[in-house]
């Protein structure tokens, strides 16, 4: 009997034990993973299994940012144009960045100029043949009817020119411009506004992808919102695309896992503007440099053709390579926890054979026996069919690019929309990261236009804006153990990928990307503040411009709406803690790098697509 009591009280004990230790690694768990935002402990943090196993502290919002909402109501002075100056016709060059940029611009210049705006035409896809005759130019990418609709208070939008002037356009009867990157409003005002006035139809050549300085004067605020207001809500992809998005979204969410999204940025044309073609090997560099050369010929680039390019990568210059990218996120994720510390593998070097004495050498020299005869040269190596198209075929035999084929011209529009599917589910990721944003070139990236919607559509999600100079000097401090780093390097990295998520992320970004690129960071204007929200101190650029924290305050319907979303997503019953904001009917497109010799097809014959074809 007593030998029983004793095991009952031993196995007391051991469950006892068990449980604090239990106890113990939950709760260092909770404090060693580095999460995101610093805050309370929650059951949500510790739960690995269920509806929703998403760890507050690394995919949750960021409460800094969760002050700021999606705002671009124009002001009461605001009103619809009074007089009506003619028809904007205009032919958009480049990649799907640079259209969404352009499209955006061209409709603030509309408003500017009191004109009606025929709907823009994507070269991309007018010069495609055999694509889909279902969808026209602009229709391949986004839905005309919204795009009409939504800008009804803003800009008169039509399909096409009156019959009278269609024609007379065939016959190259109207004048065209060329705006050079990031014109200002004066050029508009002074230049283009007296030759409409003239000919009542003008057309616009885009080839940049900025045909409208970013930053506007302080009176041109509203334009601002419109610039917004077309972006985010009036270019909505077209039906089929935004279904198959939210397929694919659906798919990646399915085992209830959040998802990060990952641009790597390693288009030719920038990287040729950068010189980074020496990060690269064999072929690539070869075709990095050749777009270069032709860079310096045009006078793109006022540099020689072979600069350094790791002393460009140091700078920040050029792009974070995937892998790298991995290794960086390496730093927050749940990973380390789950295979625990390890011990950095011997790295596996050739090693040289050790050298051979005099005697050795002549002993197997007598030993090697008659010497053969020269074999005959091998015959000439056949070119196969695959290699006679696209680069293969020419770039080690001139220097000549040869023109694109029709297959590739589809293959162009093709790109279009695989870009708006990349862009759709960046958006819409639990986290995004860029492998190349702001790469300081004047043209609009994909990745700071990505990172400037998920600033307008939800400030609080999880957007990593990583200095590139930083992650250079990391990577470089840990060249020979990167895979295994020290610990603090992964505290280093960490804190570094934290911050830029935050506001000082926000901010330092601001400072490089609103100078080419409104849309890359549209605050304050395209925001509002909660009336109880923290204060906020105003921070600014150089000029005394606004860059974080001189929004408005939210008007009293909207505070409302927001208050009761908020009582609502923290009943018990409604485990979301995603916070989201009301439900937006609109989804925008855009992206991919072009070929900055489309400049050279503004001279081509200009006959507007007819919409009734």
């Amino acid at each position: 009997m007593l030998l029983k009591s004793k095991f009952k009280l031993a196995t007391a004990i051991g469950i006892i034990l068990s449980m604090l230790s239990l106890l113990v690694h939950l709760f260092l768990a909770n404090y060693s993973a580095g999460g995101l935002t610093k805050g309370s402990m929650h059951m949500d943090d510790v739960l690995p299994f269920g509806p929703r196993p998403r760890p507050r502290r690394l995919w949750g919002p960021l409460r800094k940012l969760d002050h700021l909402h999606p705002f671009v109501h124009p002001s009461k002075s605001y009103a619809a144009p009074s007089k009506h100056n003619g028809f904007i016709y205009a032919k958009i060059y480049g990649g799907f960045e640079k259209i969404q940029s352009s499209i955006c611009d061209l409709v603030a210049v509309a408003r500017l100029l009191n004109a009606t705006l025929v709907i823009p035409e994507i070269q991309a896809t007018t010069r495609a043949k055999g694509i889909s005759p279902k969808f026209k130019s602009f229709s391949y990418l986004y839905d005309e009817d919204h795009f009409i609709d939504a800008l009804s208070n803003d800009v008169a939008v039509v399909r096409g020119l009156p019959k009278d002037l269609r024609e007379a356009r065939k016959k190259i009867k109207f004048p065209t411009v060329s705006p050079r990157n990031s014109a200002t409003p004066e050029y508009y005002i002074t230049q283009v506004l007296p030759r409409l006035v003239k000919s009542k139809v003008i057309g616009v050549i885009v080839n940049g992808g900025n045909c409208l300085q970013s930053i506007l004067p302080a009176s041109l605020e509203e334009f601002q919102r419109l610039r917004c207001r077309v972006a985010f809500h009036a270019l909505r992809l077209r039906p089929q695309i935004q279904a198959l998005g939210s397929q694919i979204v659906g798919r990646l969410r399915a085992s209830g896992r959040p998802y990060l999204a990952y641009h790597p940025g390693l288009l030719r044309d920038t990287l040729a503007f950068h010189g980074c073609a020496e990060l690269f090997q064999d072929i690539h560099t070869e075709l990095i440099q050749h777009r270069r050369n032709q860079m310096i010929k045009r006078g793109t680039v006022k540099e020689q053709l072979t600069v350094d390019s790791v002393s460009r990568k140091m700078a920040g210059l050029c792009p974070i390579m995937p892998e790298e990218v991995g290794l960086l996120l390496q730093a927050l994720k749940e990973l380390s926890d789950l295979v625990g510390p390890e011990d950095p593998l011997a790295l596996d070097l050739l090693q040289p054979p050790p050298p051979k004495s005099e005697k050795q050498l002549i002993e197997e020299w007598k030993r090697a026996g008659p010497r053969p005869r020269p074999l005959p040269p091998p015959p000439s190596r056949p070119f196969y069919a695959h290699e006679k198209e696209g680069w293969y075929g020419w770039i080690g035999e001139n220097e000549t690019e040869p023109d694109a084929s029709p297959i590739e011209f589809r293959r162009q529009a093709h790109r279009l929309l695989w870009d708006a599917l990349d862009y759709f589910v960046s958006v819409e990721a639990d986290a995004f990261f860029p492998g190349f944003h702001n790469d300081g070139s004047g043209w609009p990236d994909y990745s700071s236009l990505i990172m400037g919607h998920r600033l307008y559509q939800k400030p609080s999600g999880i957007t990593y804006r990583p200095d590139r100079k930083i992650v250079a000097s990391l990577f470089e401090n840990v060249s020979d153990h990167r895979y295994h780093p020290p610990r603090n390097w992964t505290i280093a990295a960490r804190e570094h990928l934290n911050r830029s998520a935050g506001v000082e992320g926000v901010v330092s970004s601001a400072m490089l990307s609103r100078p080419v690129s409104f849309l890359s960071h549209p605050l304050p204007e395209c925001s509002c503040r909660t009336p109880k929200s923290p204060a906020i101190q105003p921070v600014k650029d150089s000029n005394g411009r606004l860059l974080f924290g001189g929004e408005k305050e939210c008007p009293d319907w909207m505070a409302r709406s927001l208050a009761m979303a908020s009582a609502k997503n923290s009943e018990p019953q409604n485990e979301d803690y995603e916070d989201e904001l009301p439900e937006d009917d609109s989804r925008p497109g855009m992206q991919q790098e072009s070929d900055r010799s489309d400049a050279n097809k503004s001279s081509e014959q200009d006959e507007e697509m007819d919409p009734d074809d």
